[in-house]
């Protein structure tokens, strides 16, 4: 006959890996994933017909500039000053928002200003309409062909302030920009706008 003391204790039990209560999540389980999400891209668009959005009411986060627009590719380019001339009656003055939808996308907002003459048109002025007003509230705007011009909503809800990145404008630049920025004369556009390739 064994010996009581060699034989296994018969009161111990594996715990049961499916236990809600060890799988239960804790009140600070984000703390667990020490993950920060890096901002690689920065789109520049107009807000999509059915975004709300905020613009950054930070001075230092809007730029008055000339750029490219490129309408079959849908991309815009930024223009160094020295090429500018090269580009003359080509180039687009914008100001450039930095805004923000409900879904936390961070993008560069290009609204057309009047030209050298002065000359505006109502779908400039309803966008820059809508981009002061987003300075305050959520809004959204919808292309109206019949009207000739943007239809600005706001939103009626009592929606939380935005959660703008800690990124420099000069950061949001260059992401938006990395692979659009045209700062020479052999620059591909530059070749392709004049015939050369």
């Amino acid at each position: 006959m064994a010996d009581k003391s060699e034989l296994p204790p018969t009161d111990t039990v594996a715990p049961d890996p499916f236990d809600p209560e060890s799988l239960r999540l804790s009140q600070d389980f984000a703390q667990l994933a020490d993950v920060k999400p890096i901002l690689a891209t920065v789109p520049v668009r107009k807000p999509g017909r059915q975004d709300y959005v905020r613009i950054n009411v930070d001075p230092d986060y809007q730029l008055t500039t000339a750029i490219l627009q490129l309408k079959e590719e849908r991309e815009d380019y930024i223009v160094a000053p020295d090429v500018r001339q090269e580009l003359f009656g080509e180039l687009v003055p914008v100001t450039l928002f930095t805004a923000i939808n409900r879904q936390g996308v961070v993008f560069l907002w290009p609204c057309r200003i009047p030209d050298e003459t002065g000359r505006s048109n109502s779908w400039h002025e309803s966008a820059l309409e809508a981009a002061e007003l987003a300075r305050e509230s959520w809004v959204r705007i919808s292309a109206d062909m019949s009207l000739g011009a943007y239809r600005i909503y706001v939103a009626n809800g009592q929606l939380p302030e935005p959660e703008w990145p800690t990124e420099s404008f000069r950061d949001l630049l260059k992401i938006a920009f990395k692979s659009r920025y045209i700062d020479s004369h052999d620059h591909p556009v530059l070749k392709r706008l004049r015939g050369e390739a």
